[in-house]
Order: C-alpha cells, then sequence, then structure tokens
C-alpha cells in the first residue's frame, strides 16, 4: 500500500510540474480509459483546487462582503445591495402574480369549453 502512495505522490508532483494542462490530460485520458478512473481525477483536481476555479471565487466573495474603508462608499453600496434586493422581491411578486393569472385564465378556458362540451382542440368530446 505505501508503494502505490508513493507512487501516487510521484505522480501527482510531475503533473503539478507540468502545469493545468498535464491535469486536464490525465483525466481525459482516466475517462477514455475507464470513466470512473477520469471521475476520480476530474474530482481530486476540482477538490485540490489544482485547477483554480474556487479559489478565487472565495476572494470576490470575502471582498465584496467586507469594508473597503471608505463609510462613504460603504453606505452607497449597502443602501444600493437593499435596494436591488427590494426590486427583486418586488419582481419575484410580479412573476408570482402573472403566473396565477396565466393558470387562471388557462382554466377559465377550460372550463369553459368543458361546458360547451367540447374538447381542448375544440372537437366534441364523448361522453
Amino acid at each position: 500500500m505505501e508503494r502505490v502512495t508513493n507512487w501516487l505522490k510521484r505522480v501527482e508532483g510531475h503533473l503539478d510540474g507540468w502545469g493545468k494542462a498535464a491535469w486536464i490530460a490525465a483525466f481525459v485520458l482516466g475517462f477514455i480509459l475507464f470513466w470512473p478512473i477520469g471521475l476520480a481525477i476530474l474530482g481530486y483536481t476540482l477538490w485540490s483546487g489544482r485547477m483554480g476555479c474556487w479559489k478565487n471565487r472565495r476572494k470576490h466573495t470575502s471582498r465584496a462582503s467586507g469594508s473597503t474603508g471608505n463609510t462613504a462608499f460603504d453606505d452607497y453600496r449597502a443602501e444600493t445591495l437593499r435596494r436591488l434586493e427590494d426590486e427583486q422581491d418586488e419582481f419575484k411578486g410580479f412573476l408570482d402574480r402573472l403566473r396565477r393569472a396565466k393558470d387562471k385564465a388557462e382554466l377559465d378556458e377550460f372550463l369553459a369549453q368543458r361546458r360547451r362540451g367540447t374538447g381542448p382542440e375544440g372537437n366534441p368530446q364523448a361522453a
């Protein structure tokens, strides 16, 4: 078991030395040979941060939520974010009312067709 672990560490070191392209080639080759191997390599590269995909996101989110040191700008930003959240809530409410109105119109049309004795396509219904 120790031999396998040492071999994997050596391979990891070589791939790190060659860069992201080597890691991408490794998981593509893994998918070609046997898909669980490719999936495992892909998961490892993303989980370990070797692709750098998620590391940058953490930096941006922490920077966006912290203070800039300029109180006037911080107040402006907080007010703008609050206003945008309020607008988003209003828009979600509008979409909900729009969906309800559409659903009600479709139900009313269905019930009217049913009272007339015709199907949705205008054909007489069989009783």
